[in-house]
């Protein structure tokens, strides 16, 4: 077989190997590297092996078989050879592992992962406990042939679904395309989530010079002199724009208001010039809920100084996430600064106005360091005083604050 050698150096032979074994088979790229062999000459075992990435006992398989002058087939292995699959050697596995990630067996009290994560890991091991032999990377393997996958809760249960949900969403929609189609402003308002501000971990990554992680604080606890930021956010619904206004107090109506008022100030009137009307679009709960009396009388204050007739539809409880604003500019938001420290109120600010999207959004942000109080009280007397006129389709969700203090104010 050796009587006629070639001199071949590895190099050669491991380009040679690179381009052509990657088209064969197995059996056709044992055959190719034992021939080979038979071309390089005796003790050239080892430098096949190592140019074609095989090992030294495959390649003396491969001379082996090419001595023995094996003929053409489209077989790769002898019938019957080859490693068995894990789930013919134990053929009760995939019942055990389906058994032990199956929903009503988690909730199952006598189950040992009642109240373990259920990682490759941990069911490696009890399938091991069981008697089973089996690795972590096999059960991940094992896990997508049940038809199992990761996957993060998801928020899609609802603490309580009003009879009127559906009704709301139409009269909403209904309202909303009335104003568009007049020429009127349509906004969505909310407070985003209360942000601690320093050098604490925030949510994400983002690249960084290998190995040079950017250092936070180890804990989460509330520095009392630079406290929370509060974003409260206005999302101008037909000009794609928006306003957030960072406070560092309280989330209270007044403040709520007050970021209206800035925004009209400074984007609003400029981009509708002509209104007489307001939409505002809310959340049923927090600083602007429907219960809520103070964000009324502030609203009526708003209403009289800037001449507009302000009517307000509130989202169903319990609905929250179809608000506008949570994904058409807070969720951005959150995007742009994931991964980075809030180290300052200056800093959040700068994040937030940087926020942009490739549909067009833009946003202001402004510190608003005013001074709002926490528990304002409105009697009754003052409630009943203001010129507001509650819709006949749910007067609690729908109503309209007047310009004027003589304007009737009707409960139907």
């Amino acid at each position: 077989m050796y009587s006629r050698a070639v001199e071949v150096g590895p190099d050669a032979l491991a380009r040679f190997f690179e381009v052509v074994l990657p088209h064969l088979n197995e059996r056709q790229r044992r055959m190719v590297v034992g021939a080979a062999v038979g071309m390089c000459g005796p003790g050239t075992k080892s430098m096949v092996a190592e140019a074609a990435g095989m090992s030294r006992n495959t390649v003396i398989k491969a001379v082996s078989e090419v001595e023995a002058g094996i003929d053409p087939s489209d077989r790769v292995r002898a019938p019957g050879a080859g490693v068995k699959p894990i789930t013919e050697t134990q053929p009760e596995l995939l019942a055990a592992l389906d058994e032990l990630v199956h929903p009503e067996t988690r909730g199952n009290p006598m189950s040992l992962l009642r109240w373990t994560s259920k990682s490759t890991a941990n069911l490696a091991s009890d399938l091991v406990r069981q008697g089973f032999t089996v690795s972590d990377d096999t059960v991940g393997r094992l896990l997508k042939r049940l038809g199992f996958s990761l996957q993060a809760p998801s928020k899609s249960k609802e603490l309580t679904k009003h009879p009127d949900r559906n009704g709301q969403f139409e009269y909403l929609n209904a309202t909303a395309a009335a104003f568009v189609a007049d020429g009127q402003p349509v906004i969505s308002v909310d407070t985003k989530k209360k942000e601690l501000v320093g050098e604490y971990a925030n949510g994400g990554v983002e690249y960084q010079p290998a190995g040079q992680p950017v250092a936070v604080l180890d804990h989460d606890f509330i520095n009392p002199e630079t406290g929370k930021a509060i974003p409260y956010g206005v999302y101008d619904v037909i000009n794609n724009e928006g306003w957030v206004s960072v406070g560092d107090v309280a989330d209270t109506s007044a403040f709520a208001v007050a970021s209206i008022r800035r925004w009209w100030a400074e984007m609003g009137r400029a981009r509708f010039p002509e209104a007489t009307t307001l939409l505002i679009t809310a959340d049923a709960g927090g600083s602007n809920g429907h219960r809520v009396r103070a964000w009324k009388v502030e609203l009526a204050k708003l209403a009289a100084d800037t001449g507009l007739e302000i009517t307000v539809i509130h989202y169903p409880p319990g609905t929250s996430k179809w608000n506008k604003i949570e994904h058409r500019m807070f969720s951005f938001i959150s995007m742009n600064w994931r991964g980075r420290p809030l180290t300052s109120y200056r800093t959040i600010v700068e994040l937030i106005s940087a926020t942009t999207t490739e549909t067009g959004l833009t946003i202001r942000a402004e510190l608003d360091t005013d001074f709002y109080p926490k528990g304002v009280v409105v009697t009754d007397k003052e409630l009943d005083a203001l010129p507001l006129t509650r819709h006949e389709w749910h007067g609690d969700w729908n109503y309209t604050l007047h310009p004027t203090a003589n304007a009737q104010s009707t409960q139907r």
